[in-house]
């Protein structure tokens, strides 16, 4: 590794003078407007769940949030939006990075089923259905209701199915995330969730959640985001090896490393600072509260990652960690990319 600029805040990563051999698909990660695009290749990631429009955006909003992605691409030979997984392999041969187009909330749909192919044809393959907070399609996870996914949100399974768009279970309620896996014909994933059972977070999943993703052959992508790994009673950064107790527990439970993925949430570009509704709004609560109490608050700090992966070429510490714990060059090529090269595979049918 070479850090070729001043890393100011955990959106500038350094560079890997020679890539790694792996595919390394992150499921969940934002890119902002002075993310380093022309160096985004060299950071040991082949492809990039970009979080292509803010969580509550509606239709219009969303479908030129969707388009620029496919302008911006075109100022960079460097860079891709990958639309199968063929495109991801390729790009991984040809030393470039791609980008495939995610939504974190589907509140953009209204009330429109047409909205799901007109977004799959410009180029979505991932979709969470409600962030946090409860909509039209499905409970939010930081909600007070657990009414299960609307009979709105059961067509959009379907529709999901039919066109291609990988469904995502993130932040979405638990009986919501558990009629969506029974619903639809494909395998689903989390992008970015962590097992509850060691970090009890209300943003991370239990067993049962866990266990049914694995069952119908779906991926969980689990996020070295500190607040999602920070165990109780500790007062630690969380480490690399901590993540790796998530990896163990995930594998013991389901027999293998065959429903592992990684989603890092981590940011290309600086972070915007979040905003408030000065009139206020309703309470959903701070699962991140004790993690700024006890190591940083600022959303911007390398910090809020692990130590050790806080910078998305710090990869090739989790891959040596992840051999000296015992998983096999073809685990870890699985948990970086190719458990979710094979869920993409089916329901992208490309």
């Amino acid at each position: 590794m070479n850090d070729t600029r001043a890393r100011a805040h955990n959106g500038i990563h350094s560079v890997l003078e020679k890539d790694h051999n792996y595919i390394f698909v992150d499921a969940t990660m934002q890119s902002w407007p002075d993310a380093d695009y022309d160096i985004a290749h060299r950071h040991g990631v082949t492809a990039y769940g970009v979080t292509a429009c803010r969580p509550h955006a509606g239709f219009e909003s969303a479908m030129e949030d969707l388009m620029e992605w496919h302008r911006l691409v075109t100022g960079y030979e460097n860079l891709i939006v990958a639309e199968t997984v063929s495109d991801i392999r390729a790009a991984k041969k040809d030393g470039r990075a791609a980008f495939v187009i995610a939504a974190q909330g589907a509140d953009w749909v209204g009330r429109k089923l047409y909205r799901i192919e007109a977004m799959q044809r410009i180029g979505l393959r991932q979709l969470l259905f409600a962030y946090n907070a409860t909509n039209q399609l499905a409970d939010g996870c930081l909600d007070s209701t657990e009414g299960g996914l609307s009979k709105l949100g059961a067509r959009v399974v379907e529709e999901c199915d039919r066109v291609g768009i990988l469904l995502d279970g993130t932040h979405t309620g638990k009986r919501s995330t558990l009629e969506m896996i029974d619903k639809s014909a494909m395998p689903i994933i989390f992008s970015h969730s962590n097992p509850s059972a060691l970090v009890p977070n209300a943003r991370n999943i239990d067993d049962e959640q866990i266990t049914a993703c694995a069952r119908r052959g779906g991926v969980l992508c689990l996020a070295p985001w500190g607040p999602l790994v920070m165990r109780p009673k500790t007062t630690h950064q969380p480490t690399v090896d901590d993540f790796i107790d998530l990896v163990d527990h995930v594998a013991n439970l389901t027999g293998s490393a065959n429903h592992i993925g990684i989603g890092t949430d981590m940011s290309l570009g600086s972070y915007p600072e979040h905003e408030h509704d000065a009139w206020g709004g309703p309470d959903y609560g701070n699962p991140f509260a004790e993690y700024g109490e006890k190591i940083t608050a600022d959303q911007r700090s390398p910090k809020r990652n692990l130590d050790g992966f806080d910078d998305f070429a710090q990869v090739v510490n989790l891959i040596d960690r992840l051999g000296a714990r015992g998983y096999s060059d073809e685990d870890i090529g699985k948990i970086l990319g190719e458990n979710y090269l094979r869920v993409a595979a089916e329901v992208w049918q490309a």
